[in-house]
């Protein structure tokens, strides 16, 4: 009796987080490691054996793969870059300036167009950008561009319909941790003499970088596999390495060389999260340490 009254009261969260951590383990990380396994097993027809072969990952190691990585690298970083330039300011207005009578209004329709779905949201811009749309003709008759210019099937539509999607995923974070920000704080710095720029500086972008952090990688990592965009808006003029994946599996039926893909597109965006992630913590350090060089140095001139 001891035990159980112990279990729901000093484990009741871990009780009522294991539902989600099971649901998470079968149907994300059981699968992905069902996809790794699948990548590295080969039947062997001389000998009748499964044997492991590293074979689908040797032939990724040419140019032409490393130019596709570069590609989603590329179209990832700026999704991601352009994604935080809008979504910090909208945030920071939700967080900071909207009342909490209109908050849940500005959030619904934040969060509205993501309960459609994507090819509805991709197809929604293609006929807003085709030559004819809406958005087309409005540019032309204004006299920002000619008709021979075409807004689909280039660089700008895959970007246009990558920030779209992914948007909510930066705003959402970022608008959470600065939603539950210590508003006394903004005071304290009040009174402390700081103005708002450096208020903004000092407390609120500091606080704010877990938020950030985590919109980074919500956007990131699921940018860098994208496929259906760039395919519908791009025109499919550009390689990216979803789309190296989805030709893999559903053309060549090549479903070994397909799990290596997919394997490694799961594997470098988070091996490159985790860098970045490493090297604020390194110059953190080395900030904090000159820091506390300068306070050292300065107690040495006072003491004399």
């Amino acid at each position: 009796m001891r035990l159980v009254r112990a279990i729901f009261t000093r484990d009741l969260y871990f009780l009522f987080s294991c539902p989600a951590l099971l649901w998470q383990g079968l149907f994300l990380y059981l699968p992905i490691a069902i996809l790794m396994l699948y990548s590295l097993l080969e039947y062997s027809p001389t000998t009748g054996d499964v044997v492991i072969s590293f074979d689908c990952y040797r032939q990724i190691f040419n140019s032409v793969y490393f130019k596709v990585i570069l590609n989603s690298c590329v179209i990832a970083s700026s999704t991601a870059v352009l994604c935080l330039s809008v979504a910090y300011p909208v945030a920071f207005f939700l967080a900071m300036k909207v009342t909490k009578r209109w908050r849940t209004f500005f959030l619904v329709t934040l969060i509205l167009p993501s309960w459609t779905s994507l090819i509805v949201q991709i197809y929604s811009w293609f006929f807003l950008l085709e030559k004819k749309g809406f958005l087309s003709r409005f540019l032309t008759s204004i006299g920002l561009i000619s008709d021979s210019f075409h807004l689909l099937n280039n660089y700008f539509s895959i970007l246009i319909g990558m920030v779209s999607c992914f948007l909510p995923f930066m705003i959402l974070p970022i608008y959470a941790t600065l939603e539950k920000m210590d508003k006394n704080l903004l005071e304290a710095s009040a009174d402390l003499g700081a103005n708002r720029w450096e208020t903004f500086k000092r407390v609120i972008l500091p606080l704010s970088m877990p938020g950030v952090y985590a919109g980074l990688l919500l956007v990131f990592i699921p940018a860098f596999g994208e496929f259906a965009i760039p395919t519908l808006l791009g025109g499919a003029k550009t390689v990216f390495w979803g789309n190296l994946i989805v030709d893999k599996f559903l053309k060549s039926r090549d479903w070994r060389s397909g799990s290596a893909l997919a394997t490694i597109g799961v594997l470098l965006p988070t091996l490159m999260i985790l860098i970045g992630y490493w090297g604020m913590r390194l110059w953190k350090r080395i900030q904090l340490a000159k820091l506390r060089n300068i306070q050292a140095s300065n107690l040495y001139k006072d003491a004399w």
